[in-house]
């Protein structure tokens, strides 16, 4: 587990060369709904994309109560150009619904009821947990699942096994910060394709898994 964290550290002093501003807010929550519809838009689509359409949509709909006042095609208009759109404005109105008639209008606080949401799986409802209720859950994405395989921390298949096998080796006050270190992370330095191995702070703690190019 020392290193581990030592690698966590590394990750958390090179990020800091970059202007993150969540770096600088470890135990600020999230508003649970906004983190869980988010998620919704943010499949199949680039962050900025998602960023920008969660912005406009949470601008006069911020609660299930506001968001299913509007039209599925209002918030189809918000959201463009989202990939799946069309799809998504639906199920963010269902969704929206079924919170208000099942759980007075709260985003469950527990794993349980939060699997029982269509269309939410391990990955959104640890994310929500994690962000919306500060409760420590490892949510794995293909960054953390690439990342945590390429270091060499752990040998795993799919992201539930990842899951597992981080939660004994990672300590848990950096559950809910794993995800946000590693998809940064992902994004900057330790690319999917040629990852810029020769400056990264890792770099002589990484097995490179899986790596055929680098720079």
């Amino acid at each position: 587990m020392d290193k581990v964290l030592k690698v966590i550290q590394l990750i958390e002093n090179q990020l800091k060369q970059f202007n993150i501003g969540w770096l600088k807010e470890r135990n600020k929550k999230e508003e649970p709904y906004r983190v869980l519809v988010s998620c919704v838009l943010s499949l199949r689509t680039k962050d900025p994309v998602t960023e920008e359409a969660a912005k406009r949509l949470f601008k006069g709909a911020n609660s299930p109560f506001e968001m299913i006042k509007f039209s599925t095609r209002k918030i189809e208009r918000l959201i463009y150009p989202v990939g799946f759109y069309r799809q998504k404005a639906k199920y963010i109105k269902e969704l929206s619904k079924k919170l208000i008639n099942d759980f007075q209008g709260r985003v469950p606080a527990n794993l349980e009821d939060l699997l029982k949401l269509k269309g939410v799986g391990i990955k959104t409802a640890n994310l929500v947990l994690g962000r919306g209720f500060g409760i420590p859950a490892i949510c794995v994405d293909t960054h953390v699942h690439r990342i945590a395989n390429r270091i060499g921390w752990i040998k795993t298949n799919n992201p539930k096994e990842t899951e597992e096998k981080l939660k004994v080796i990672i300590p848990k006050n950096y559950w809910i910060r794993i995800n946000y270190l590693l998809v940064s992370f992902g994004q900057r330095i330790c690319l999917p394709v040629s990852p810029f191995c020769s400056r990264c702070f890792v770099n002589k703690f990484c097995k490179r898994k899986g790596v055929k190019r680098n720079r």
